[in-house]
C-alpha cells in the first residue's frame, strides 16, 4: 500500500536577465525563485491498483514518482510503501519497486540489451532460477527475442521502450512506476505495451501508478485518476468524472486545466 500525507516539495531555482552584465552580476550576488512542485498532497493506492496520475507539465507529477522511489526527500508530510520510508529504507524499498521513464534510458547505450540485463541481476542480486525464469516469460510477454543481441542505440523506440519495461521487471516488483511510457511510439507498440502492463496487473496483481499526458493509456489501462494542478490534488475519482458532458477526454481536461488555471 502507498499512502502519502501533507507532503511539500519546494526547489530553490536561480533566475537573471540574459546578458553578460546580468551574467556578471550573478555572480556577486545571485537571485533565487522558490517553486512549490508540492503542496499537502495527500492520497492513498492500495496494492494491485492501476492508477493514472495525470496533470499539465510542472503540475509535480514527477517530483511525486521521485518521492516514491526514493530520489527526492520532501520537505515535510509523511510517506510511506508497502511500511518503508523510500529515501529512508532506499536498499529494501528499491528491490519492490520498479521505474520506468519514457525519456530516460536505464540500458547501456553500446552494449547488447542482453548484458544490460546481466548487469541489472547482479545489482538487484537476483537468484539464476528466478532471473531465468523472469526474463523468458518477459521475452515471451513482450517479443523481444531478437533484441536481446543488440546494442540499445540501435533499437527503435518501440523497441527501446519494451526492453526498459522488461528491465523494470526482472526482479518481480510488486510496485511499477511508469512516467510516459508510450511517449513517441507508434501505433502498433502502444497497443502491445498497453496489453502488457494490463495482463501484469491482473495476472501479477502489479500495482501500477501511470504518469502520462496521452489519454487514452489512461483510458485503456486506468480505473482510478489522481488528477495534480500546480502542486496540489484537485481531483481523485474515475476517468468519467471528468469526461461528463463532454465528447472526448482531451477537451474535458482541457477544460478542466482552463477552468483552474493551469
Amino acid at each position: 500500500m502507498i499512502t502519502l500525507e501533507h507532503v511539500c516539495k519546494t526547489y530553490r531555482v536561480s533566475k537573471r536577465d540574459a546578458g553578460f552584465s546580468s551574467a556578471l552580476k550573478a555572480l556577486f550576488h545571485k537571485e533565487y525563485e522558490y517553486i512549490h512542485a508540492l503542496d499537502d498532497v495527500s492520497f492513498t493506492i492500495k496494492d494491485g491498483e492501476m492508477v493514472g496520475y495525470i496533470g499539465p507539465n510542472g503540475a509535480g507529477k514527477s517530483s511525486t514518482i521521485k518521492i516514491l522511489s526514493g530520489i527526492l526527500t520532501p520537505e515535510g508530510g509523511t510517506c510511506r510503501v508497502n511500511g518503508l520510508i523510500p529515501w529512508k529504507n532506499r536498499i529494501e524499498h528499491v528491490r519492490n519497486i520498479g521505474v520506468v521513464f519514457g525519456q530516460r534510458s536505464q540500458l547501456w547505450w553500446d552494449v547488447p540489451v542482453m548484458d544490460s540485463f546481466e548487469l541489472l541481476k547482479e545489482i538487484y542480486r537476483i537468484d539464476t532460477l528466478s532471473y531465468r525464469r523472469n526474463l523468458e516469460q518477459l521475452c515471451h510477454m513482450l517479443q523481444l527475442s531478437d533484441l536481446l543481441k543488440m546494442p540499445a542505440r540501435q533499437l527503435s523506440l518501440g523497441q527501446r521502450m519494451r526492453c526498459e519495461i522488461a528491465a523494470s521487471l526482472l526482479h518481480s516488483p510488486s510496485l511499477l512506476f511508469l512516467d510516459e511510457p508510450t511517449i513517441g511510439l507508434d501505433a502498433v507498440s502502444k497497443l502491445a505495451v498497453r496489453d502488457f502492463i494490463l495482463k501484469l496487473n491482473q495476472e501479477q496483481k502489479t500495482t501500477v501508478i501511470l504518469t502520462t499526458h496521452d489519454m487514452q493509456d489512461i483510458e485503456a489501462l486506468t480505473s482510478r485518476v489522481i488528477l495534480i494542478g500546480k502542486g496540489q490534488i484537485l481531483m481523485d475519482g474515475s476517468i468519467e468524472n471528468i469526461k461528463k458532458g463532454y465528447h472526448s477526454t482531451e477537451e474535458a481536461l482541457a477544460d478542466f486545466y482552463r477552468s483552474h488555471d493551469l
